[in-house]
């Protein structure tokens, strides 16, 4: 059985993940390059999922500190700083946590969103079908109507700020976030801790998107994707890849014989003494 040496695999992630001190991410201009370069990346490193992120890019393969003064945390400041400038796209995507994604790879994700071209209508099919909460459509129509609000306001306008309702108001945040229906677009000084986010509707704010987006199939998006999570971690066991992409098995099939079929990856790997299917880029394989 063909193989990727471990060490080949660490070695390529050292340039990939911008884990060696020498291609660590010194300025805002790095840290966009870097991202446009992977497609997509985590904010923070988020425990057992394999992606590169802006921390580890900046303060090296450590845990997120305590401390506000770390070094590393020169990356809140940077995505702050960049909300609402669409050098980048942020906001709480795969699997619900804070993802960083590049211009040219988001349409990619929204072509597999549930926005189908009608903004002002596609939400409320949604929540006919029963794949919308009362609360998601709630917060989503009062910016739909108001125009981009911060947090505080938001929820005050969406008659979700009751105590009761804390926990209903941030899942309609997350989920309108994840299926690309809007995300922050900067921040304000609103609320007891002077601070908040600010959002706004996606179509609105990136007007080109949906168009963007209309051209690409299902399939081409899961190849793409999948293509440049492959490039981004050089390999990975079959059975993690649904942990970054939510598609059912047949999806990730087909998309991976695809890759296969224009060589640039292998299938049924071992890397190791791991008994599980593994997948590579061809380039790596020994």
């Amino acid at each position: 059985m063909n193989s990727v040496p471990i060490k080949t695999l660490e070695s390529y992630r050292l340039d990939t993940f911008c884990l060696s001190p020498t291609k660590r991410v010194k300025t805002r201009a790095q840290a966009i390059n870097f991202a446009t370069r992977r497609g997509f990346i985590f904010f923070w490193p988020i425990k057992d999922i394999l992606l590169p992120s802006l921390w580890v890019a900046v303060a090296g393969d450590r845990p997120v500190a305590d401390a506000h003064d770390d070094p590393g945390h020169i990356t809140w400041g940077w995505k702050d700083g960049l909300l609402g400038k669409r050098r980048w796209y942020y906001a709480k995507v795969i699997r619900k946590k804070s993802t960083i994604i590049s211009l040219d790879t988001a349409p990619y994700f929204y072509a597999l969103s549930e926005n189908y071209g009608s903004p002002e209508e596609d939400y409320l099919v949604q929540y006919l079908q029963g794949r919308m909460t009362q609360e998601a459509k709630a917060v989503y129509e009062t910016l739909l109507s108001e125009g981009p609000l911060d947090t505080i306001t938001l929820r005050r306008a969406a008659r979700l700020s009751s105590s009761e309702n804390e926990s209903r108001f941030n899942r309609a945040l997350a989920d309108l976030q994840a299926d690309f229906k809007l995300l922050p677009v900067g921040t304000s000084q609103a609320g007891g801790w002077r601070y908040s986010f600010v959002y706004d509707l996606v179509h609105r704010h990136f007007p080109d998107l949906p168009e963007k987006a209309r051209l690409i199939t299902e399939a081409e998006a899961r190849q793409h994707l999948l293509q440049r999570y492959l490039l981004s971690v050089g390999a990975v066991a079959r059975r993690d890849i649904p942990k970054i992409f939510r598609w059912s098995n047949k999806h990730i099939d087909h998309a991976l014989d695809l890759l296969v079929d224009s060589g640039l990856i292998a299938r049924h790997l071992q890397i190791g003494d791991q008994n599980n299917e593994w997948i590579a880029l061809s380039k790596l394989i020994k």
